[in-house]
């Protein structure tokens, strides 16, 4: 069985620019939300997710 990676980099879908940044930068501006919020799990979990998608989609990037 292959193993495939939880965000896919080279999907189809992340073909446009665009498309990228707003899986990157949305759950880190939602993270904010949340720890404006005072809920700082949930911000947390969503920096976290927003992190790994700017590392995955942009940062190392082929």
């Amino acid at each position: 069985m292959q193993k495939r990676p939880f965000l896919d980099p080279d999907h189809p879908m992340f073909a446009r620019a665009w498309v990228r940044w707003l899986v990157s930068v949305g759950p880190m501006l939602w993270a904010g939300f949340e720890f404006w919020q005072n809920q700082p799990m949930w911000g947390m979990i969503f920096a976290a997710c927003g992190g790994y998608a700017f590392w995955t989609l942009i940062w190392n990037r082929k």
